[in-house]
């Protein structure tokens, strides 16, 4: 019999919503380094940096590697299907679609998990956390809504389908074979994974030893992918994954677009709509679902009426 599902640990809230700054920044940070690299490249610099990064701090950290080769492959594994599958086919989906959309089709993720993870049976289907996922979607939709049918570019919306159902896969395979494994070295081993495929696919395809050298703010949008979007975000993801499971963890690609119109109008002074407004609520409303704590709370209390 499957699992029942894992709720949300309350510690791991505010983790997932920095998280979600985080990556809805590596949407935008995307779009800034494909004007000058194409996406295979930018993947590849991505996975490189993020992992000479996480070296770096790995040992004063009080981090370890794994000390034999067959300890790698559960890494290998995450590294494929969290980094070298979604990381190209979102950057290849950015030449065709926009950031914003992008980041609104990045949000059925959950709903990918929760199938995944019932289909293996680690978590057990229910009802509240499906209609849960579709109530976010739905908040995500009205989000960007009007933008959906402007940039409705089939090719790139379907590699980015795909790169939400690797990141479902990547959700379950971390938390069967990398549970308890302390994040600093989940994020680290994947990423150093990851680099050499990466280089191989990168090489075959774009040859980036040909390209002209990129200016500042190239250089500055993919040392933010590899800091803030990739190194720090891993860590945290890792984080939650441990102690929340992977249906709660990859709810944050629901609040991925809700934070990257808050920071538009917090520093870019963008105006808010009232579509915006309500979308957001109805994302908040979905995670309250899907977590189910506090539609237990008001059950009981109507039962003690």
């Amino acid at each position: 019999m499957a699992n029942q599902p894992i709720p949300m640990h309350r510690h791991d809230w505010l983790l997932l919503f920095l998280l979600s700054v985080l990556w809805g920044g590596s949407f935008f940070f995307n779009g800034v380094a494909l004007r000058e690299l194409p996406p295979l490249t930018i993947a590849l610099a991505r996975v490189a940096l993020g992992a000479l990064c996480l070296l770096i701090v790995l040992k004063p950290l009080g981090g370890a590697l794994p000390r034999r080769g067959v300890d790698w492959l559960p890494f290998a594994i995450m590294g494929l299907v969290n980094n070298v599958i979604p990381f190209s086919l979102f950057l290849t989906a950015q030449t065709m679609i926009s950031s914003g959309l992008a980041s609104v089709i990045n949000a059925t993720t959950p709903l990918f998990a929760v199938l995944v993870m019932a289909a293996s049976g680690e978590e057990r289907l229910t009802g509240r956390r499906i209609a849960g996922v579709l109530i976010g979607i739905g908040g995500v939709a009205l989000l960007r809504g009007p933008g959906l049918t402007a940039e409705n570019q089939t090719l790139g919306i379907l590699l980015c389908l795909g790169a939400a159902l690797s990141y479902g896969f990547a959700g379950y395979w971390g938390r069967r074979a990398l549970g308890g494994v302390p994040p600093l070295t989940s994020a680290t081993a994947q990423l150093i994974c990851s680099t050499p495929v990466m280089a191989i696919i990168a090489a075959s395809v774009e040859r980036p030893w040909m390209l002209p050298m990129p200016g500042v703010a190239t250089w500055l949008a993919l040392a933010g992918l590899a800091t803030l979007s990739t190194a720090l975000a891993y860590i945290l993801f890792f984080r939650i994954l441990n102690r929340s499971g992977a249906v709660n963890v990859v709810l944050v690609t629901l609040l991925i677009p809700v934070t990257a119109i808050l920071l538009g109008v917090w520093i870019l002074n963008e105006p808010l709509s009232v579509n915006e407004v309500a979308g957001a609520l109805i994302i908040a409303a979905s995670l309250i679902v899907i977590d189910g704590r506090a539609l237990a709370w008001v059950k009981s209390r109507m039962a003690g009426v």
